[in-house]
């Protein structure tokens, strides 16, 4: 196969040649750059390099062609060429809501744009360019891949492990026990298989059934603290945690974060997020978590993984956290965002096939397992929609079930849109899932219309249920919450009465201080938090602040 195609086209041969000659300087060495004046020769063209199976990695196109608008001929373009990535050329003197690419990108048409013009040329066309063909690459099919899991057909194990793995975005492969490339791995691993999963590493290590801790410490992270105390322990890696230990490890504090998975929280999950500051052409949630990540080991930060923060108590000054393996660890001050674990449905014959086609969030790692299928997404909000468009790039088809009467109320707008467009996702508003269907594996799901005592039943090969969360506070014995189990921070601690009760100080509790002083909350797991992912930022940022302020008091 030759090199990959850059396909240009632009109806202004000036505009054009210029655009060649510059990504030709940057690209021309891996790959091949194709340039036509005519949309209409454009897309024979196109279907000519589609019957000789070449493969295109980018489709640059003009925004205003006379023949055939730019939009246009880049969903031609997608239909021709499904894994090739859709650019538009849009100018900058149109930065109204009306412009075409608004549009576009709202509603999926397109991958991301170019302004017109590209300069200075690194910012505005390389960096662009190289951001999509860098996205481009792990659809062109196998890469390398640096683990390889040998497992069952289904398991809860297997799907966990591919899970953890996609979030850390590292390349991984998976492989099926009885398949002749699972017996293949298995026989080079020494392994009979009669325990599974069997995971592969590139350097040789084999691991039988591993734990999170040894997946973690063989990837290189920290599975316990190195020290016994520190000046803030953090209790989560969601976006507030990470934030929290970014802004406290640059500011000079010593730094633990204790995170019982991956990074990136509930947020970590969503394959495309739009509505982020800074990120108009959108960021997966798990490249925001590990940038995060990457930041706040840059700084100094500490961060263990697979450790679960089990109590939190008062010892004089010293706030001690104990870990899920016995030990406890001092800080001076404590900021929990430990964030929230997705609702369970409570339906039983779900919940005993989970992992085998049910599965709760984490529609990354199995998106690719659904090619051709059928699949069913439960929930109303960002992380449905977003799991709902991700899964619609592999799926022949998506049902997005909602119990309530619409999707504005709780899911942002321009997700609303593209699930609009979306050609093979379905909203069925009105409608919750009773029962599923199958012994071994997920077959089919029985559906219930609101106001209705029928149920329908309906063909599945995998359900994915994000109907909000649950507070992971479960551990906090001491520290007031709502009756959800939010944690009660700030004024919401004031009764009419004053502080509450056994409070030490004269001052109130801070901002987003518990009734512990020196215990902070942030994000999801705090009691009126915003379930935004730039809120949580904010929270965790803030956190610092107040803990500086604590440090700051004489003491008591």
């Amino acid at each position: 196969m030759g090199q990959p195609i850059l396909f240009l086209v632009d109806d202004r041969p000036r505009v054009l040649e210029a655009l060649a000659a510059d990504l030709g300087r940057r690209f021309g060495a891996d790959h091949r750059i194709l340039a036509e004046p005519s949309p209409g020769a454009a897309v024979e063209e196109l279907e000519g390099l589609a019957k000789r199976s070449e493969e295109v990695a980018l489709v640059v196109a003009g925004q205003q062609m006379a023949e055939l608008p730019g939009v246009l001929l880049l969903l031609r373009a997608h239909e021709l060429h499904p894994s090739a990535k859709r650019v538009l050329l849009v100018g900058r003197r149109e930065w109204t809501p009306a412009n075409p690419a608004v549009r576009a990108m709202t509603l999926g048409q397109i991958d991301t744009y170019l302004f017109e013009p590209w300069l200075p040329v690194g910012r505005f066309l390389y960096l662009p360019v190289s951001q999509v063909l860098a996205d481009w690459v792990p659809s062109r099919g196998p890469s390398f891949e640096g683990i390889r899991i040998v497992g069952p057909r289904l398991g809860t194990r297997s799907h966990e492990l591919r899970d953890m793995l996609t979030r850390m975005g590292i390349p991984h492969g998976w492989y099926q026990a009885g398949s002749a490339a699972g017996q293949r791995l298995l026989e080079e691993a020494g392994q009979d298989g009669a325990r599974l999963p069997v995971v592969v590493f590139h350097s040789g290590q084999v691991f039988v059934d591993p734990s999170d801790a040894e997946l973690a410490q063989a990837l290189g992270f920290g599975t316990r603290p190195a020290a016994g105390s520190y000046d803030l322990v953090i209790v989560g890696a969601g976006p507030a945690g990470l934030a929290a230990a970014v802004y406290a490890a640059s500011e000079g504090l010593d730094t633990l974060v204790v995170e019982p998975r991956a990074a990136g929280g509930q947020a970590g999950t969503s394959a495309m997020i739009r509505n982020y500051l800074g990120s108009p052409r959108g960021i997966g949630g798990g490249d925001l978590a590990n940038r995060a990540l990457e930041q706040a080991w840059l700084f100094g930060a500490n961060l263990v993984l697979a450790q679960r923060a089990t109590g939190l108590r008062a010892d004089g000054h010293r706030r001690l956290v104990r870990l899920s393996e016995g030990s406890e660890v001092a800080a001076q001050a404590v900021v929990v965002a430990s964030g929230v674990s997705w609702r369970r449905l409570g339906v039983p014959r779900l919940e005993a096939l989970v992992g085998a086609g049910v599965f709760y969030g984490a529609a990354g790692a199995e998106a690719k397992a659904m090619q051709g299928q059928d699949v069913f997404v439960v929930g109303a909000g960002n992380s449905a929609g977003q799991a709902a468009l991700h899964l619609a790039k592999y799926a022949a088809s998506v049902a997005l079930l909602v119990r309530g009467p619409d999707l504005a109320a709780s899911m942002s707008d321009y997700l609303v849109r593209e699930l609009e467009q979306a050609p093979n996702v379905a909203v069925r508003l009105g409608t919750q899932v009773v029962d599923g269907l199958g012994s071994w594996r997920l077959e089919g799901l029985r559906l219930q219309r609101r106001g209705d005592t029928t149920t329908e039943e309906v063909p599945a090969a995998a359900l994915f249920v994000m109907i909000g969360g649950e507070p992971r506070t479960e551990w906090l014995a001491g520290v007031e919450r709502d009756d959800r189990g939010y944690i009660l921070t700030g004024h919401d601690l004031l009764s009419p009465g004053g502080p509450p009760a056994g409070w030490p100080h004269q001052r109130p509790p801070l901002l987003l201080e518990t009734n512990i002083p020196g215990v902070f909350a942030a994000g999801d797991v705090r009691h009126r938090s915003v379930k935004r992912v730039a809120s949580a930022v904010g929270e965790g940022a803030v956190a610092v602040q107040l803990v500086h302020q604590y440090l700051g008091e004489p003491p008591k």
